[in-house]
């Protein structure tokens, strides 16, 4: 089995509009586009972020892409969702709107993981939060079809791709269609989306409608029937009998039945051109079966089955995940009502000379103008950064990169990146010689790949990482520490951190890497992420054991000293992950106080749409393994009042925390967590008149009023339970 090849992205013939060349920044107004001498826009971007003309901004990606192919493109960034006035700023589109909701999912954008409110956003100028709406992408194709009704639609980027399908929703706590329906677009892209974006824009140029694009990898399209002749694998439930007859062709008809519709004249089967039916193979015998993949797909429970059983919706989330790699994933359909939703494989990765491409564009750098001189944070962490590769295939099942992404390492050359970073020294204001990041979704991830095309075409695990590293993967490090040399060499460089996650079990593979990093690229501290302490959480999170969180931290130790530096690990945790009870948090902060870490930035398990580990959260059980009704049920940290809970028992050591705990030990008869003694977290609480020093106040001694207050913990000790 060998590994699918797509047409070159930039092998399309142009759009006429070629011919008005690049301009310095897509238009944001009707005045930049009479600078530019048109008269309209080809393709209207409608965007929740503020436009940053800088390859880590989607829409400037996007943008530039459709741009090198001819068209003429416009932003509308930010609009003012209350009236359609700021959607009809550029005029109507000549064939069709591309809305996102920005680089972040706007939920989680706006809302806390104890779903309060943030009252900033990074990606808006002054990091002033709410100018953006909730699920931004359905409110803004709302809108666009308020303006120009019969104007195309086209939703993109990871609000709307992680939301393909029926996927549960944390905000509302239910199961909630797919974003297609929800927001009347007429095609969703999914993933990376530069190749369907230009196959899309192809199609409306050459005046296809969207219902004639249904076959354009990493799509979704509604439809309202399964094309003919195709052979459906039912995967609609979980309780199969244990031994299975092979079913006949349902649509299959007896002689018997083929004599009596001769003589009624009804039969049309006998006609060779006649479209053939469907045949549905039942997905326990999948694998007994041969079939043409070109002309199958795998039938999901139905949006109101998922939405009513979460047993169902976990086993739905197993099958989308194993249907991730794109050299032998199948097309997916789920139905909503009397629609199907038609989910076709992901898109085939860029290769390097194409990602390359993506990212020498006349990409500007900086912000659009019309912004002045406001701050705009997230522009602010990335604008001396270089993206060095797209993808992650650690897998973890808490994180949306891998469903996004994919799991493929899609990798630059080294002349690209090495080329970018003298581009940041000449171009951007204010660079002083620090690079702030040479990563991506992962720091160490670069050039990483299966050593063999054809396992990787057969390949089905979501991990190639757990429970163990893949034998198959190459893990030599050598690309990246020698484009880090060749980095820090270049004139005017004066240093290059390193800032994206590491995964130290790769890294632990190759010891010259960690030497290299932790010798050059540690500025006193490097934050490494075990997530957890315990085998039980960890495997919910498809993480490495903290084995080789101690063999990595033994060579960061070794070739700090041998470089003569005072570094530091700062290792993150999660609380309330799926599987993780209120002893494992114990467990885990004994741990940390053993080893002298009070951590004081602690994430809470934050159930993001699509994710695995949602499903875990929704349905408490493990879509890692075929999910069963009678299965073991995973228990979950639900109410704010566990998962708060949870997050205090990270932070033991904080005062504010301590009535809480106190009221949670005593309950898990953990008393030996309170006072003085070697497993203590918190001290006991001080009769009156009793002094205790405060750190927080120079040590000064400070009374205690006597009783402590009730928490609410105890209060609500029935809801937590």
């Amino acid at each position: 089995m060998s590994l699918l090849e797509a047409p070159h992205l930039f092998s399309y013939p142009k759009y006429w509009a070629e011919c008005y060349g690049t301009a310095p920044f897509l238009p944001m107004s009707r005045e930049e586009m009479d600078e530019l001498g048109w008269d309209s826009c080809d393709i209207i971007i409608v965007c929740g972020d503020a436009y940053v003309d800088h390859p880590s901004f989607g829409m400037a990606v996007i943008g530039r892409l459709l741009e090198s192919q001819g068209y003429r493109v416009g932003l509308i960034c930010q609009p003012d969702w209350t009236s359609t006035e700021d959607f009809m700023r550029l005029g109507k589109p000549n064939l069709f709107f591309a809305v996102s909701a920005g680089n972040m999912d706007s939920m989680i954008n706006r809302y806390t993981a104890d779903r309060r409110i943030r009252h900033d956003d990074a990606y808006t100028p002054h990091g002033e939060g709410g100018k953006r709406p909730d699920r931004a992408v359905i409110v803004y194709t709302q809108k666009c079809k308020e303006a120009f009704s019969d104007v195309p639609i086209v939703i993109g980027g990871i609000e709307a791709s992680l939301r393909r399908i029926a996927q549960y929703d944390y905000w509302s706590d239910e199961v909630r269609r797919s974003v297609l329906i929800d927001s009347g677009a007429d095609i969703l892209v999914y993933g990376n989306a530069e190749r369907a974006v230009v196959e899309v824009a192809l199609g409306y140029a050459r005046g296809k409608s969207s219902k004639e694009m249904k076959s354009i990898r990493g799509t979704t399209i509604l439809i309202d029937e399964v094309p003919e002749g195709l052979t459906e694998i039912d995967s609609t439930r979980v309780d199969w009998p244990g031994h299975i007859d092979k079913i006949p062709n349902p649509y299959a008809m007896s002689e018997e039945t083929m004599d009596c519709d001769k003589a009624s004249g009804t039969v049309g089967s006998t006609d060779p051109n006649a479209p053939q039916p469907i045949k549905i193979i039942p997905q326990p015998l999948k694998s007994k079966e041969t079939w043409d993949r070109d002309a199958s797909y795998i039938r999901l429970p139905s949006f109101e089955k998922v939405k009513a059983d979460s047993v169902l919706y976990a086993h739905a989330s197993r099958v989308l995940h194993q249907e991730s790699n794109p050299h032998n994933a199948m097309p997916l359909v789920q139905k909503h009502g009397t629609k199907e939703l038609w989910v076709n494989p992901p898109p085939i990765p860029l290769t390097t000379e194409e990602l390359d491409q993506v990212f020498a564009f006349t990409y500007q750098r900086v912000p659009h103008p019309s912004y002045g001189d406001a701050n705009i944070p997230a522009y602010e962490m990335i604008r001396f950064s270089v993206n060095i590769m797209r993808g992650c295939f650690g897998g973890c099942t808490f994180c949306s990169i891998t469903e996004h992404e994919g799991r493929i390492i899609q990798s630059r050359s080294e002349e690209s990146i090495l080329n970018e970073i003298e581009e940041i020294r000449d171009k951007v204001p204010g660079f002083t010689g620090t690079i702030s990041d040479l990563g991506g979704p992962t720091a160490n991830m670069y050039q990483l790949k299966c050593r063999s095309d054809d396992i990787q075409a057969r390949c089905r695990r979501l991990s190639c990482v757990y429970p163990t590293i893949c034998k198959n993967l190459i893990t030599d490090h050598s690309p990246t520490t020698q484009l880090y040399r060749k980095a820090r060499a270049i004139p005017g460089v004066k240093r290059v951190a390193i800032a994206s996650g590491l995964r130290y079990d790769l890294a632990v593979k190759d010891p010259e890497y960690v030497k290299e990093l932790v010798t050059h690229h540690v500025g006193g501290y490097l934050k490494i992420a075990p997530e957890h302490t315990e085998k039980n959480t960890l495997e919910k999170m498809m993480k490495p054991g903290m084995g080789t969180y101690y063999e990595f931290k033994r060579m960061f130790e070794k070739y700090s000293k041998e470089a003569g530096k005072k570094q530091y690990l700062i290792p993150y945790f999660i609380a309330a992950h799926p599987g993780s009870d209120d002893e494992e948090m114990v467990n885990l902060a004994q741990w940390l106080k053993r080893n002298k870490f009070k951590v004081d930035q602690v994430q809470t398990f934050y159930p993001s749409p699509m994710s695995l580990a949602t499903a875990m959260y929704h349905s408490k059980r493990n879509p890692l393994k075929p999910v069963k009704y009678k299965g073991d049920s995973i228990f979950t940290a639900r109410t704010l009042d566990q998962r708060r809970r949870q997050k205090a028992i990270l932070r033991y050591h904080d005062e504010s925390n301590w009535d809480v705990l106190r009221d949670t030990f005593t309950e898990m008869g953990r008393t030996d967590l309170i006072g003085d003694g070697e497993n203590a977290l918190v001290p006991a609480p001080l009769k009156r008149g009793q002094m205790r020093k405060s750190p927080a106040r120079g040590g000064r001694a400070r009374p205690t009023t006597g009783n402590t207050r009730k928490s609410n913990t105890m209060k609500k000790r029935n809801s937590r339970r």
